[in-house]
């Protein structure tokens, strides 16, 4: 017994000690608004996943809230919230900040950019996050990456567009950069959240609007008025969500909430992903029965959009200089990543090129 004992205590002190690392954690009860409707696939229903997974690795000390859009905040005006301290925390699409934040598009989506993938690993390894903490900490914000999806559709329109010129005077909800660019082109652009766009949608308020996958977009019936929908998502090559929270409340957590917090949102990321790429065919399918005609964008056309967007990523770029720094850094990696990316994945139509 005696040569056991030391054995037991040395194993009743480790599981005491694992169980002080559970209960390190914070006791949290947040209030978080949600800026997307929770019934929305891959878009709105993934921080509720973030946090029923925040409340079992935390053994219910950190729990949530989530409040649907505009019950607690208006969904364009969460960083707001979260900046002035009426809110704890939001998840949120960074794009919505544009008008304050400059680069905040950047950070959530933009014109011809950077795959989901090669977005994440941009942001994990490639100086992204950093970035993104410098310049919310700037307004007393903490951003986490805690979704992605891939790209949206290039938007339902109730009248076949054959070329730039069918977007002259074309009423349009857009947002972010990809919103200044077909401004350019001559639509007339608007931003509206998700829950304003069907009605604007039905009385013709606007005649086109993008909004974000198809299986979300149906969710929303935008197929019952609007029967063309665009392909691809040029303006949105990536859509990504993030938790921010007040600086002051981050900076006062403990080490191990914070750990609580990265580890549930990159899963959140993981899942958010994989979700948002399952569900997309099958409601593609289902488009015929409904009189929807999917279509591409002509190549003519996304390569003047192409070089629109250039411009305004340019004069963006003059005006700004964390979004010159953002979008430099986006750049250099995309660069880099091009490399492995035409060397290593399977040319997916190698069949048609022999």
């Amino acid at each position: 017994m005696s040569h056991r004992k030391p054995r037991t205590l040395a194993v009743l002190a480790t599981l005491l000690l694992a169980a002080g690392a559970v209960h390190a954690a914070d006791k949290l009860r947040w209030k978080v608004p949600n800026a997307f409707p929770s019934h929305l696939p891959a878009l709105g229903d993934n921080v509720q996943l973030v946090a029923d997974m925040l409340k079992g690795a935390s053994d219910g000390q950190i729990q949530f809230k989530i409040f649907e859009p505009g019950n607690l905040v208006p969904p364009l005006e969460l960083s707001d919230a979260v900046r002035d301290k009426t809110i704890d925390a939001g998840y949120t699409w960074l794009g919505y900040d544009a008008g304050k934040i400059p680069a905040a598009p950047l950070f959530s989506a933009r014109p011809f950019g950077m795959e989901p993938w090669e977005y994440t690993s941009w942001w994990y390894e490639g100086g992204g996050r950093q970035l993104a903490e410098d310049v919310y900490g700037k307004r007393g914000i903490h951003p986490i990456l805690c979704g992605i999806t891939g790209p949206e559709t290039a938007g339902w329109f109730r009248k076949e567009i054959k070329s730039m010129a069918d977007l002259k005077g074309l009423k349009m909800r857009f947002a972010g950069l990809g919103g200044e660019v077909m401004q350019k082109a001559g639509a007339s652009v608007t931003l509206l959240p998700g829950s304003e766009i069907f009605q604007a949608l039905e009385k013709g308020a606007i005649d086109a609007t993008e909004f974000a996958m198809p299986a979300v977009d149906q969710k929303l019936g935008f197929d019952k008025v609007a029967k063309f929908n665009y392909f691809p998502g040029w303006h949105q090559t990536y859509t990504a969500f993030h938790l921010i929270i007040n600086k002051q409340v981050w900076d006062g957590l403990q080490p191990s909430s914070r750990a609580l917090f990265d580890t549930a949102c990159t899963a959140g990321v993981l899942r958010n992903l994989s979700k948002g790429e399952a569900i997309q065919g099958e409601v593609i399918r289902g488009f015929e029965a409904k009189g929807v005609t999917a279509q591409k964008v002509p190549p003519a056309m996304l390569k003047e959009l192409k070089k629109i967007s250039a411009d305004v990523m340019a004069e963006q770029s003059a005006r700004d200089d964390d979004f010159k720094r953002v979008y430099d850094s986006q750049e250099a990696f995309a660069k880099s990543y091009q490399i492995w990316k035409g060397l290593a994945y399977l040319p997916r139509d190698f069949d048609e090129q022999q």
